[in-house]
């Protein structure tokens, strides 16, 4: 830990006001900052009642709790300390100013502690990345995939694979480099051989059992589509409980994509209020019929919405004439069409649903068969280790690493075959953090917020 570094603080809590604030302090000088605000530095980890003075004047400025956790054994590998404060704006303001003044301190950057707590060797870079989808986590599902990363759901397996990797690969080396000595057994390539092929095996298996887990860090993607004035705007808001598209009985009122996040029984769902579609020729509307066509193409479901009072046997305004993905037939304003809906709410099919979005009738049985879909699509992912699409990459650029070993093993080029094992080895280290990382830091880091 250099003592060189500057010593960062920063309030780590909620916006102000609040019943508590939270300031840490990290650094060489935390120690030192601590003497100056409350006079001495509590014993390790034991929660004090202390007075915070402002240091030149020697001014009360609160009664709070402070915390000491000297280095190395702190959340950041160096000292640490923490002040639990009243949260109140002028509180908060004249502990920052008071930090600010003391040698040696300095507001802290985003995501500045965590990447300290990195740089000691405290979090590995799946783990950094686990935190950020914890404090960015809003549904039960994205919590628990985001603690289980946190905990080394994927950095202590790609380290348990590092290791076996460097296992074959000193095997190998031991050949080329020892293959006159008479104590050396002749088959060393061999065993390594095997403890790559049973690697690549068990990491190409973890890549087909990665299944949606990715998906369920951003949620699953539900898009609202059909013709103009079928009610999608109003379905819209019925799901999302609030008014949150315009409604209007002039067909093409919604030119562009419109967001809304759900959670539906503990999983994250975003619903897409798009353009509708039919023959014009004003341009802004045929623009959003094609982001409406974009869009609905990559969602995972597209809901097609249509005006059950006006549709018939021979409708043209078919679902599967538009998109290629899951697709369910949303008959609409069923409350105007009670004998005329053209396809039965007795219907054995799980993918019709005749509602009025108006009332709320059968929107109960729609947000049921969402929760299940979703459910369905995101069973795979308690047991996935694949989060992001940088876990993906990199594992299948090892694969692919340890695929060009066996190759080069079935004509004996050893020196072929280390080169590809040492190369494996270090995808994996740029997984965790290891090796190589720098380039990717500052993206990771720059999304935190500040005070973590």
């Amino acid at each position: 830990m250099p003592n060189d570094r500057p010593t960062i603080f920063a309030l780590s809590s909620g916006r102000p006001p609040a019943a508590i604030a939270v300031v840490r302090v990290c650094g060489p000088q935390a120690g030192a900052a601590l003497e100056e605000l409350i006079g001495r530095v509590p014993e390790p980890r034991q929660a004090t009642l202390v007075r915070v003075r402002e240091p030149a004047t020697r001014e009360a400025i609160d009664e709070a709790l402070a915390l000491w956790f000297p280095g190395p054994s702190s959340e950041t590998g160096e000292d640490m300390a923490e002040l639990q404060l009243h949260g109140g704006y002028a509180v908060i303001a004249a502990v920052l100013d008071a930090l600010t003044a003391i040698e040696g301190c300095r507001l802290a950057e985003p995501g500045e502690f965590t990447r300290r707590a990195f740089d000691n060797g405290r979090l590995d870079l799946t783990e950094v990345e686990g935190l950020a989808d914890l404090i960015a986590a809003e549904t039960p599902a994205q919590r628990r995939q985001a603690f289980r990363q946190l905990k080394g759901l994927i950095g202590d397996r790609a380290e348990a694979w590092r290791e076996k990797i460097i296992e074959a690969s000193a095997l190998v080396e031991a050949r080329i480099d020892f293959a006159d000595e008479a104590d050396v057994p002749g088959d060393l390539l061999g065993p390594a051989v095997q403890i790559a092929r049973d690697l690549r095996e068990e990491i190409a298996r973890a890549l087909e059992d990665s299944g949606h887990s990715e998906r369920l860090r951003d949620g699953l993607v539900v898009a609202i589509a059909g013709p103009p004035n079928a009610g999608k705007s109003t379905l819209l808001n019925r799901l999302a409980r609030r008014e949150a598209a315009i409604v209007s009985p002039i067909p093409g009122t919604t030119r562009d994509v419109i967001e809304v996040h759900l959670n539906l029984d503990g999983y994250p769902v975003t619903l897409l209020d798009t353009a509708g579609i039919r023959e014009s020729d004003d341009p802004l509307e045929q623009e959003g019929m094609r982001r409406t066509r974009q869009r609905a193409e990559l969602a995972d479901l597209v809901l097609w919405v249509i005006d059950a009072s006006s549709a018939g046997p021979t409708s043209p305004e078919s679902p599967e004439s538009h998109f290629q993905t899951d697709t369910w037939l949303i008959q609409n304003k069923t409350d105007l069409a009670v004998d005329k809906l053209w396809i039965s709410n007795e219907s054995s099919s799980t993918h019709i649903f005749p509602v009025s979005a108006l009332s709320g009738q059968g929107v109960d049985r729609l947000i049921a068969g969402l929760s299940e879909y979703a459910r369905t699509y995101f069973a795979t992912t308690e047991n996935s280790i694949i989060t992001r699409a940088r876990h993906r990459h990199a594992l299948q650029e090892t694969v692919a690493a340890l695929d060009r070993a066996l190759a080069q093993a079935g004509g004996r080029g050893e020196e072929l075959v280390a080169e590809e094992l040492r190369s494996a080895a270090t995808t994996l280290g740029r997984l965790t953090g290891r090796v190589d990382v720098e380039d990717i830091l500052d993206v990771i880091f720059r999304d935190f917020c500040i005070g973590k």
